[in-house]
């Protein structure tokens, strides 16, 4: 199967540092031509893969700092996708909303993955008007807002289970790694850490829009027995979540997924995370964590987090979660459209041939 992969220009494919989204498209890419698919992606040029690279700017517009409109770069990357079109027996897009009208007018067969929320207001008036769109969802929790779009299929996150490493045994700190923004909580973390009267490193980065919260509502919190890590790149991933006696989630905000969440389950660490969003759905309530309602709740389940086995909770991440299973389902979908387009092309031709032979039909 010839296969595009489009992704935003934010961060590299995969990224340098945080970026959820690109780092889902880098383990699908990968896995698609391990199955023998060939994959063309669409991506910035620091990118790295092993299918066709087709970049589109010299790096990741987040690390450019000469970029003013990156909005402008991903018209053009849409704009490169409509002109190599006919490669493809089917176009896969990762961005949120932008590419709609291209997906309309391409010839192949096209689906998008919805890697954001949902439950936007705007999103209604966006929807009526693309309510044909193909789309994916990361969790059917993700549906819920809109549960009556074009939605395909439901297709878990995966990750290359081969790589990673497990950690048979916990270390001594909780962790927290993602955003530091107000919808993820780390002021709940760190209330639970001091409930529970262990240590908590902090592996986060602040975007710009989040500064001012950083600043007035989190940073006095950082001290004691909090660690500031920072933003950490990919490889530092291992032993900062593998090391550590478990994860904190406490999320306040309808998550799509929450991919740290199965990156430390798939190296032994159990998750401890507040029931919103994916949420209930990733976890394996008592076997890869534990999922809770408030801090209270949180702090009088860390001893039973703690002692759940680590080779299981690897073992039940590596079923349901691997990049392998997620490239198969995306297969799935894929041939679903391909079939899809060819009945239509097929009555389309069908329907001409009948009306040529109608009689009274006029001859060229």
């Amino acid at each position: 199967m010839k296969i595009a992969q489009v992704a935003p220009l934010a961060e590299s494919v995969p990224p340098q540092l945080y970026g959820g989204t690109e780092r889902i498209v880098s383990y699908l890419t990968e896995e698609l031509v391990r199955q023998g698919h060939e994959v063309t992606l669409f991506a910035s040029g620091d990118s790295v893969t092993s299918a066709e690279l087709v970049a589109v700017t010299e790096r990741a517009l987040r690390l450019d700092p000469d970029v003013i409109d990156p909005l402008a770069l991903s018209m053009v990357l849409l704009e490169r996708v409509a002109a190599e079109v006919d490669r493809f027996d089917v176009v896969h897009f990762h961005f949120d909303h932008t590419q709609y009208g291209y997906m309309r007018r391409l010839d192949a067969p096209s689906l998008a993955t919805m890697h954001g929320r949902m439950d936007l207001p705007e999103l209604v008036a966006l929807f009526d008007e693309y309510a044909e769109i193909p789309l994916v969802s990361i969790s059917d929790a993700q549906r819920e807002p809109l549960p009556a779009l074009n939605w395909l299929a439901t297709v878990y996150h995966g990750l290359p289970m081969e790589q990673i490493p497990v950690y048979p045994e916990p270390g001594s700190y909780l962790a927290f790694l993602g955003r530091i923004s107000p919808e993820k909580r780390l002021d709940r973390a760190i209330e639970i850490a001091g409930g529970a009267g262990l240590p908590l490193k902090v592996a986060a980065k602040v975007d710009d829009v989040d500064r001012e919260y950083f600043d007035s509502e989190i940073q006095h919190l950082i001290t004691g027995g909090v660690e500031f890590v920072g933003e950490i790149a990919d490889d530092a991933k291992d032993d900062f979540l593998g090391h550590a006696a478990a994860l904190l989630f406490p999320i306040d905000w309808p998550e799509p997924f929450g991919l740290v969440m199965i990156e430390a389950a798939a190296r032994g660490t159990p998750v401890l995370a507040f029931r919103n969003g994916s949420v209930p759905e990733v976890i394996d309530e008592g076997v890869t964590g534990v999922v809770v309602d408030n801090v209270a709740q949180a702090v009088a389940a860390i001893p039973g987090v703690l002692n759940l086995p680590r080779q299981a909770v690897r073992d039940a991440t590596a079923r349901r979660f691997s990049a392998e299973r997620m490239a198969r389902d995306y297969v799935s979908v894929y041939q679903r459209l391909i079939d899809a387009q060819e009945r239509r092309a097929g009555a389309v031709a069908h329907s001409s041939a009948a009306g040529a032979s109608a009689p009274g039909a006029m001859a060229d």
